[in-house]
């Protein structure tokens, strides 16, 4: 049986290319000791590394030049309009010519976004108590690329935390059905669809399976994901 396939697609140029990626608000140190806030969608973890896509001229590129600390704080939809408060911020003084036109500089940014900083245990920058997942990092590499306009930031993560409500009890899993990120879908914001299912390795499939015969009531603020 062949099935007749029609051209359904056709060439575009999308102005930016963020297809449906997590949002996630890193905290730096300042060369005076204060600490700044930028919310970020391209991200992307590969093991206990995390690689973060950052413009050139950002606040968050200078501090992890000179100090490497970083905490990668995920959001989740519940955060949006602070996230959306923080992006038309910058931490850099003087703000980079070519940003003048849409960005101010913000010293107090957790005051600016309402968000509250909880010390960290291995890393000097704070992290943000809403946010659910937290991640203590060490930025590796610094890797310059589109021409000079960003920078591929590598980091190590050397510890997590997590609000006790989206792990599975009695693990150090991370219960897929009541964490949901902060998604980014072409400069909108949205929360994740429901579980469609899971993939052969997954280390929750028991739990989740529990939970739908009602084993464990999951308490869930967020949609499920996979």
């Amino acid at each position: 049986m062949t099935t007749e396939l029609t051209d359904t697609h056709r060439v575009i140029r999308p102005s930016i290319l963020y297809f449906g990626t997590p949002v996630v608000l890193l905290t730096t140190e300042n060369a005076d000791g204060t600490f700044n806030v930028a919310p970020i969608s391209s991200a992307w973890a590969l093991g206990q590394h995390v690689v973060l896509g950052l413009g050139s001229e950002s606040q968050t590129v200078r501090n992890l030049a000179e100090r490497p600390d970083v905490v990668i704080n995920l959001a989740s939809p519940d955060l949006w309009e602070q996230v959306e408060s923080l992006a038309p911020l910058t931490g850099a003084d003087p703000v980079p010519e070519s940003k003048r036109a849409v960005y101010r500089h913000e010293p107090d940014k957790f005051a600016a976004a309402g968000l509250t900083p909880r010390a960290s245990d291995l890393v000097r920058p704070p992290r943000i108590a809403q946010c659910p997942l937290q991640l203590e990092a060490r930025s590796t590499a610094l890797t310059p690329g589109g021409e000079g306009h960003f920078q591929s930031v590598e980091c190590e993560v050397v510890r997590v935390h997590a609000d006790e409500r989206i792990v599975v009890p009695g693990t150090h899993h991370i219960d897929p059905g009541v964490w949901s990120p902060l998604i980014y879908n072409f400069r909108h914001y949205h929360g994740l669809a429901p579980q469609l299912g899971h993939g052969f390795r997954s280390e929750t499939a028991k739990a989740a399976s529990r939970d739908s015969l009602g084993g464990r009531p999951s308490g869930a603020r967020h949609a499920r994901s996979r």
